[in-house]
């Protein structure tokens, strides 16, 4: 039955262009903004994911800003260790060439002293943002040791996030290596024997050390690379769940285009079947 007042073919051929407008939209929102799922209507659980890993990212972003602070701090007193282990080797030559009976004592004695001064300022000099891991006292407020955020563990996806971190003990080269009160003047060969064993302690306790913190550094080193891949990785399965694939984007607009164009010319045909009823009335 055809009706002036009722034209169903045009009704369907208006809920197609309708239908075909709005993939045409979202897949243009898609291509503009780069986002397949950018807002939580578009897919919430894909959605609810990337915001969680987006926030994981930023915040594994943040430490490795600060395993690059604890690297350089490490840095420091690694320099400042080797350093101090090449003094007191230069010392222990110092301490050996004393003792000989008929060599001057006194000017030995104060080549060590300038020796001394040396590694005390090393230690002092040794720091990095107020954090010296060769002083008793690292940071100024009582700690021993300097932590270094790592990581942060999730429990499951959504879950509880506990901060993980390295703990850089100080090697207290201030109280270890006290070398004005510990190593013995000299002033004979006697006294040289005495200064040549404690001289040899230091030197060890100062190996120790230094090689303790080149094990902290290689670790700082290797976490914030792990890092940098892991927020790499994360990074590309946000993009691959939410981001546009353009070829596929680029395939459905032309589609949807011609689906488009196919629809206004259906209603179009619709909207004239009406006018064909005045051929009854002539």
């Amino acid at each position: 039955m055809s009706s002036i007042l009722t034209n169903n073919g045009a009704m369907v051929a208006l809920q197609t262009l309708k239908s075909v407008n709005d993939d045409l939209g979202k897949v243009q929102t898609s291509i503009s903004t780069g986002k397949e799922v950018g807002t939580a209507k578009d897919n919430s659980a894909v959605w609810a994911i990337s915001k969680t890993m987006e926030s994981d990212i930023a915040g594994f972003e943040a430490i490795e800003d600060g395993l690059s602070v604890g690297e350089a701090t490490v840095a420091v007193a690694s320099a400042g260790a080797e350093q101090i282990v090449e003094k007191l080797t230069e010392m222990k030559e110092l301490i050996v060439s004393a003792q000989s009976e008929n060599v001057d004592h006194a000017k030995i004695q104060t080549d060590i002293d300038s020796k001394v001064a040396q590694v005390d300022a090393i230690i002092s000099a040794a720091q990095f943002n107020g954090a010296n891991l060769l002083a008793t006292d690292v940071d100024g407020n009582g700690a021993t040791s300097l932590g270094v955020l790592a990581s942060l563990d999730r429990e499951g996806a959504g879950g509880t996030v506990t901060a993980v971190e390295i703990s850089v003990a100080s090697v207290d080269f201030e109280a270890d290596l006290d070398l004005s009160a510990s190593l013995t003047s000299i002033t004979d060969s006697t006294t040289a024997a005495t200064a040549l064993g404690e001289i040899e302690t230091m030197i060890q306790t100062a190996i120790t050390g230094a090689a303790s913190l080149g094990a902290d550094a290689a670790r700082l080193e290797d976490q914030s690379e792990f890092v940098g891949n892991l927020v790499d990785s994360m990074t590309l399965g946000v993009s691959t769940m939410t981001d546009t694939d353009m070829e596929e984007a680029s395939a459905r607009l032309s589609a949807l285009q011609t689906q488009q164009d196919l629809a206004t010319q259906s209603l179009t045909i619709a909207n004239e079947a009406p006018s064909s009823l005045l051929q009854l009335f002539r």
